[in-house]
């Protein structure tokens, strides 16, 4: 199977073992499943590192979006919220998930940024609508829930691109520079 397909599905299927599991209050069962796509992701990496500071950014920007959603009364999660202004631990472990996504499955929409805006603001609230009817998320407002979220991830999806372009640890090592000269920066004095 073509490595951007089975990244593709393994996603999937994290995405539904989050969602399910968030459903019928067993918050874990989609960290564990992501937790397993994520390492078979970066044992795939050329530079686990860089993908690894990837995700970890992912998850944090899907923390804090989530959270904010939840705080400002767009939407409601059934279960695994342990701080009300953070995300559920089963939706951070999807932004993980769906960060492994970036420099494979859609590695093609870096540089695309007109597409990922668009991209962004259609598909964003779908996946959220399908949450909805699996029952991992409630909307006080659909209406209004879902404008917020075309408008949010009309945001989201380049800046996730932009991160992706970034810290693509997928890239062959020749075309990438090494970790210790992206801390440092590329300084070349002549």
């Amino acid at each position: 199977m073509p490595r951007i397909i089975l990244n593709l599905v393994a996603f999937q299927i994290g995405w539904l073992a989050c969602v399910l599991g968030g459903a019928h209050q067993q918050p874990w069962l989609g960290v564990v499943v992501v937790a397993l796509v994520v390492a078979y992701h970066l044992k795939q990496c050329v530079a686990p590192g860089r993908e690894l500071r990837l995700l970890l950014i992912m998850g944090v920007m899907g923390a804090v979006w989530d959270g904010m959603l939840v705080r400002f009364g767009f939407l409601d999660y059934p279960s695994g919220l342990f701080v009300a202004w953070l995300a559920p631990v089963w939706i951070i472990a999807m932004w993980v998930g769906f960060a492994t996504t970036l420099n494979v499955s859609l590695a093609w929409l870096k540089g695309r940024w007109g597409l990922a805006v668009v991209l962004g603001g259609l598909a964003g609230p779908l996946a959220y609508y399908a949450g909805y009817r699996l029952g991992g998320v409630y909307f006080p407002d659909l209406f209004v829930a879902m404008v917020v979220l075309a408008g949010g991830w009309s945001f989201l999806m380049p800046v996730s691109l932009w991160f992706a372009q970034r810290f693509d640890g997928t890239m062959r090592a020749a075309a990438m520079p090494s970790d210790s000269q992206s801390l440092r920066g590329s300084h070349t004095g002549v």
